[in-house]
C-alpha cells in the first residue's frame, strides 16, 4: 500500500478544512493511500515533520495556508527528497493557491491530489530560510497579512492597495541597493519590494499571468519607488492599478539571484511569516526545486 503523509494545521484560515477532515483521509484511502496524519502545534512543525518522514512516504499533502505550505516546502527542499507534495488551502489569503488555480473546495481540492501528476516548481532561498512565492518589505506587506481575507475580498485589490498607501504618511521610506545576477544595480528609496514567483501578492498585488512562469528559473522584483509629491504618488496608484510595470515610478526586473542591502530594521515577510532583516542578504532562485500535484 501506498503511503501519505498529512501534515495539517488545524488553526489554519477560518478553520474550514476541520470538519472534512474525516472526508479527505477517506478519499485518500479510497486512492490505495495509508495515510500518516500529524496536527501542527506550533510555528516550525510542519518542517521537522516533512523533514523526518518525507523520503519514507510516495506523497505528502499540506492542509493549512500558506505559511504551513511553506514550513512543508522547506523540509522538504532541506532534507534533498523529492516527495511530490499536494496542497489543500485552508489559509485566509492562499496566494501560492491562487496562482496554481486550485480549488478553494477542500475535497475537490484533496480530488484534485489524487488524480494530479507532479509538476516541477521553482523555490526561493533567503539566506538560510525558504520561500514558495515571496519575499516582500514595506508599505502592504504588514497590513496585508494583519487584515482578513473577508476585508480584502470586500474593499477588492484596487481599494486595499488604495488604502496602503494611505498610510504613507506613517510609514518611512526604505533605502535599498539591489544587484540583480551579478550585473544589474539598483539603488533608491522605496515603499514597497516583492522577490515572487507568482501571480498575487499579499492577496493584494497581482502581476500579470504573461509575465510569471513559476519554473522558468528567475523571480519577478518588483520595487514602488517613493513618491515625493502628490503627481508621483498618483502614478505609483495608476501603475499599481493597471499594472503598468513600464512607469518609471515602478522598478519590474526577472533576477535568478539578488543581493540586497538595507537597514537591518528593515523587517520582510516570507510567504507572510516574518523574516528579521539584514545589512546584507542574498536571494536565490533554485529552480525546479519542488514537484507538486496539480490536476490539468
Amino acid at each position: 500500500m501506498k503511503r501519505l503523509l498529512l501534515i495539517m494545521n488545524p488553526a489554519a484560515g477560518m478553520k474550514k478544512a476541520n470538519p472534512h477532515l474525516a472526508e479527505i483521509l477517506s478519499i485518500f484511502g479510497a486512492a490505495g493511500y495509508e495515510c500518516l496524519t500529524f496536527m501542527t502545534q506550533k510555528r516550525g512543525d510542519g518542517t521537522a515533520l516533512a523533514a523526518k518522514y518525507a523520503a519514507s512516504v510516495d506523497r505528502i499533502v499540506c492542509i493549512g495556508g500558506d505559511g504551513t505550505f511553506n514550513e512543508v516546502i522547506s523540509g522538504v527542499v532541506a532534507c534533498g527528497a523529492d516527495t511530490p507534495i499536494g496542497y489543500i488551502p485552508a489559509g485566509s489569503t492562499n496566494d501560492f493557491a491562487a496562482s496554481l488555480n486550485l480549488s478553494k473546495n477542500v475535497l475537490q481540492a484533496a480530488r484534485d491530489i489524487v488524480e494530479g501528476k507532479p509538476t516541477s516548481f521553482d523555490v526561493g532561498r533567503f539566506q538560510k530560510r525558504y520561500f514558495t512565492y515571496v519575499a516582500s518589505f514595506g508599505a502592504f506587506t504588514k497590513t496585508s497579512y494583519a487584515t482578513s481575507q473577508s476585508v480584502k475580498n470586500a474593499l477588492g485589490h484596487l481599494a486595499y492597495v488604495l488604502g496602503g498607501i494611505r498610510e504613507l504618511s506613517s510609514l518611512r521610506r526604505y533605502h535599498v541597493r539591489t544587484m540583480l545576477d551579478d550585473q544589474t544595480d539598483l539603488e533608491d528609496d522605496f515603499i514597497f519590494g516583492a522577490v515572487s514567483n507568482s501571480t498575487s501578492v499579499g492577496g493584494i498585488l497581482t502581476l500579470d499571468p504573461k509575465l510569471v512562469d513559476m519554473n522558468d528559473g528567475c523571480f519577478e522584483l518588483l520595487l514602488v519607488r517613493y513618491p515625493r509629491n502628490l503627481s508621483a504618488l498618483a502614478e505609483v496608484i495608476r501603475a499599481l492599478s493597471t499594472q503598468d510595470y513600464s512607469s518609471n515610478m515602478l522598478v519590474f526586473h526577472p533576477a535568478k539571484k539578488l543581493t540586497v542591502w538595507a537597514d537591518p530594521n528593515m523587517d520582510w515577510t516570507l510567504d507572510g511569516e516574518f523574516a528579521k532583516g539584514e545589512t546584507e542578504l542574498e536571494i536565490e532562485n533554485l529552480h525546479s526545486a519542488v514537484h507538486i500535484l496539480v490536476n490539468g
